[in-house]
């Protein structure tokens, strides 16, 4: 019998390189990208592996499951960390299957950008993975509302009482990645509201002067380090 094969990746699509132990895990990953147009130009099984596939085909994006050989526990987000040191235009998306949130601030270095961190448990399909990818490539960053939840009871530092209780609110929804649309739905606000909360809050906080989504991730990453809220 003759199975289908995957369409052709989009042109524009993230070049990928995915890494998880699991084969059965790792083959699901690699068929579910392609199906979805983007370009999978190397998998690997082990932190050696990753670092070799990304050495060898320059990616955009790699997928990076957090527990692998041969170090196990973090051998994954070590290797990402590695992997974006010397280049910090590699987007890095996480995959783990429990919280592991060791490193991750280094990872997201001072921006950020082109980061991400999913419970793969909580990854709702072949397109909301793939979708993952595309914005983890456009320099966006993701991260689950556990990671978030997590990480702010590990931070340290200072509580400021620059903003609001609605602006807090709103600013650890931003520390998922949602869009103004997105975060208007979870707050139950019309999103000229929550785009009213963020132009204030960014303002209201002491951040470089840059682009507007830059000094969102600003926000976002002093919110998770503790610095304001």
């Amino acid at each position: 019998m003759n199975l289908p094969h995957p369409p052709p990746p989009d042109p524009a699509a993230p070049r990928v390189v995915v890494a998880e132990d699991s084969p059965l895990l790792r083959e699901l990953f690699v068929d579910a990208l392609r199906e979805s147009g983007i370009d999978v130009v190397a998998d690997a099984g082990d932190g050696p592996g990753l670092m070799d596939a990304v050495a060898r085909h320059r990616p955009d994006v790699a997928v990076v499951d957090i527990r692998m050989p041969p170090l196990g526990e973090t051998q994954g987000l070590r290797s990402a960390v590695e992997l974006r040191a010397a280049d910090p235009r590699l987007g890095v998306l996480l995959l783990s299957s429990q919280l592991q949130t060791r490193d991750l601030f280094t990872l997201m270095g001072k921006d950020g950008r082109g980061v991400g961190y999913l419970l793969k448990d909580k990854v709702a399909g072949v397109e909301a993975l793939a979708e993952a990818v595309r914005r983890i490539h456009l320099g966006e960053y993701i991260v689950d509302a556990d990671v978030v939840a997590d990480m702010m009871r590990r931070r340290g530092g200072a509580r400021l009482p620059h903003l609001t209780q609605r602006e807090r609110e709103i600013l650890a929804l931003m520390a998922e990645g949602l869009s103004n649309r997105a975060i208007a739905a979870r707050a139950k606000v019309m999103p000229r509201t929550v785009e009213a909360h963020i132009s204030h809050l960014l303002s209201t906080l002491d951040l470089p002067v840059a682009p507007d989504y830059h000094r969102r991730v600003q926000a976002v990453l002093a919110y998770l380090r503790g610095e304001i809220g």
